[in-house]
């Protein structure tokens, strides 16, 4: 019982503070979205496509356990952006996000990006302030990701199937992924894109602006 009560404690504490991050994000005109992804699915991939293509001011909180290679690419295309190491963490948390956003200009932003440690399962539980959490999944991940990680699947706002260009030499079978993921998800719409050629990006360019208008 002293386990449950503390783990509560701690998403407790962690909800309230996601509360104040939001006030600070609503307060700034900034809609925050957490991306959330298993490594090596294209979260990072996803960010610059969609800053190439958006047509709108963004800002990025980089999050991983350690270096600092995927902030390094969004900064070169002269987006605000500040890096997270969790030193072994498998989550970002509010609390992170209010320290890292501190050091971050996000006068004039519309959009801020929060790229979560590469991880299925500790992230959906720890709110940051976020408007939407958006999961990206690759088609070479194979199609059993909902079912295997349902929880992470049931908290999304919207699905990123990501590498689509790759069906043609994997065995994926999209009907039992889409059912997966409606299973547990009714109401999230699944963008199927390919950040290496630019498939479907369009959809999911167009969600994104109606979030923000």
């Amino acid at each position: 019982m002293m386990k449950i009560k503390i783990v509560k404690n701690i998403l407790d504490a962690n909800d309230q503070m996601a509360l104040e991050n939001k006030k600070l994000f609503d307060e700034a005109g900034v809609v925050a979205i957490n991306i959330m992804a298993s490594p090596g699915a294209g979260k990072t991939s996803l960010i610059l496509k969609t800053i190439d293509l958006l047509g709108l001011p963004v800002a990025v909180v980089e999050g991983d356990i350690a270096s600092t290679f995927d902030a390094e690419k969004v900064g070169a295309k002269n987006v605000p952006v500040v890096q997270i190491n969790t030193g072994g963490a498998c989550h970002l948390d509010a609390a992170m996000i209010r320290k890292a956003v501190k050091g971050l200009r996000l006068k004039g932003a519309r959009i801020l990006f929060v790229e979560n440690v590469g991880n299925l399962v500790c992230p959906a539980e720890f709110k940051l302030g976020e408007s939407a959490k958006v999961v990206v999944a690759s088609v070479p991940e194979g199609d059993d990701k909902p079912y295997k990680y349902p929880g992470m699947f049931s908290a999304a706002t919207a699905i990123v199937l990501n590498k689509i260009d790759t069906l043609p030499v994997i065995d994926f079978n999209m009907k039992r992924f889409k059912n997966g993921v409606h299973a547990v998800n009714a109401g999230a719409p699944i963008f199927e894109v390919s950040c290496k050629t630019g498939e479907g990006l369009g959809n999911w360019i167009k969600w994104l602006q109606k979030l923000v208008s």
